[in-house]
């Protein structure tokens, strides 16, 4: 769901919400009116309620390809990576890696990768 979806409906959840307690105000309610007023709340905390689940489930990350990168090289405590790297956080995205070529490291420190590399 969109983020300008999810801000609408939670506005709405709370007008709902809010416009409950008018019914209360406006005199002494009789069965209909506290069933109306009922129903009109548990609505708008539901509606919140939905909109907010939503927000929490992560969006789908696109899956990374490489292929025939070429050469890499790093020296003095340098990186080279002619594959893909990602954070940790990453390791459940599809990635796929093939003939990346050659990695070459030189030197304390230094680290050459052509697959996958979670830093």
């Amino acid at each position: 769901m969109s983020r300008r979806r999810r801000i609408t409906v939670a506005a709405v959840a709370i007008v709902l919400m809010a416009s409950t307690p008018v019914f209360w105000l406006l005199g002494s309610p009789n069965t209909g009116q506290l069933v109306a007023a009922s129903i009109q709340g548990a609505t708008g905390i539901s509606a919140l309620l939905w909109a907010f689940l939503q927000a929490s489930r992560p969006a789908p990350q696109p899956e990374s390809a490489v292929t025939d990168t070429g050469k890499a090289r790093a020296t003095g405590g340098g990186r080279a990576s002619t594959g893909v790297r990602r954070p940790q956080e990453a390791r459940n995205v599809p990635t796929r890696v093939e003939r990346t070529g050659d990695a070459t490291a030189e030197g304390p420190g230094s680290s050459a990768n052509t697959g996958i590399d979670f830093s």
